[in-house]
């Protein structure tokens, strides 16, 4: 099929823009952490709750599968965004960084992609709604697409470098898929986030352009890399201008960095990107580095100052957390730029 670009933003996207010249935007934190404070078993993550799509059901366990958690455990997830609104969270991600047939192979719950997106946008709606009922603030909801557990740009095979699990056509089929349920539950923005490969990145913003060019629905993209070591580039060998070049013909609403790493270790690499891209830039680092136990030590009052930091060298537009972040951790970051100007852009 022809798929034409939208370049004139949406209404959404021109508010969005607006609000973002009067100050900086603030992004949600970690969905993961929260959940693991929850202490879920086995039987918690399997069981279903009425109204949440299709009960599924698959052979494999599913302790550790996040995302079923929107259809079997739907209010602690409504719970979950709620607090990050509350926290000072003006758009928070959908959780469903794995829910693509292709990261939910590994859980035999391929056929349940629709309602887990479906169901984790209309959460995260509704959560949004009754945090506006209190105070007023206009909120809104990215629909998360993660970059799947496979690599497009290389091979898992040290043995065979020409082979690929997984191929571009696959990739754009599966966020095809994912895309078509977000919107269906209510999402306002497409996030595609933390890519370590930018050919999984492009085949999601070809499946978006799909979507959007078959529904008549066009959502703001926001797109987010992630640096994966002190060399500064992605897993898949790009430097932040490389990684901007590589999709800026989508003309995203917001590019920008996550995961990974820290705040103090993403700045420099930030400010690389920052000084390149046309679009707004989005950041939200780590609550540092993981211990030994692979949890996060860093506190929101720490996290605040760092991230604080991007914002008073003019490097950012939307700020929030990433892995180890709490709503604290939000609530923190949110105070510590409410002073700061935003990042200019055109």
């Amino acid at each position: 099929m022809s798929i034409a670009f939208t370049l004139k933003p949406t209404p959404l996207e021109e508010r969005l823009r607006a609000a973002a010249r009067e100050r900086i935007l603030i992004l949600d934190g970690a969905m993961g952490t929260q959940i693991q404070t929850l202490g879920l078993s086995e039987e918690d993550f399997t069981a279903h709750k009425p109204g949440c799509g299709c009960a599924h059901h698959s052979d494999h366990p599913q302790k550790g599968n996040n995302d079923l958690l929107n259809l079997s455990q739907p209010d602690a997830i409504e719970e979950i965004h709620f607090k990050f609104a509350m926290a000072g969270a003006d758009v928070v991600e959908t959780n469903t960084f794995s829910s693509t047939t292709i990261a939910q192979a590994d859980y035999g719950l391929e056929h349940a992609v629709h309602d887990l997106n479906a169901c984790g946008a209309t959460l995260a709606r509704r959560a949004m709604d009754r945090a506006t009922a209190i105070d007023g603030r206009p909120r809104y909801v990215a629909g998360a697409l993660g970059p799947t557990n496979r690599t497009a740009s290389l091979s898992p095979d040290v043995n065979d470098p020409g082979y690929r699990a997984v191929s571009f056509n696959d990739l754009r089929a599966a966020y095809g898929q994912q895309v078509k349920g977000l919107i269906a539950g209510g999402a306002d923005l497409i996030l595609i986030e933390t890519i370590f490969d930018t050919l999984n990145a492009k085949a999601a913003i070809f499946a978006c352009m799909e979507v959007f060019a078959e529904t008549g629905q066009h959502l703001p993209l926001m797109i987010s890399g992630t640096i994966t070591d002190a060399s500064g580039r992605t897993l898949s060998g790009q430097t932040p201008t490389a990684f901007w070049h590589s999709v800026m013909h989508a003309r995203p609403f917001t590019v920008g960095l996550n995961c990974a790493l820290g705040a103090s270790a993403m700045r420099p690499h930030l400010a690389e990107l920052a000084g390149v891209s046309t679009s707004l830039i989005c950041a939200y680092p780590n609550a540092g580095l993981p211990n030994a136990f692979g949890e996060y030590d860093e506190g929101p009052e720490d996290t605040a100052v760092q991230v604080a930091e991007f914002a008073r060298e003019g490097l950012v537009n939307i700020v929030g957390g990433c892995c180890g972040t709490t709503p604290e951790h939000i609530r923190a970051i949110a105070e510590a730029v409410a002073g700061e100007k935003p990042r200019v852009f055109a």
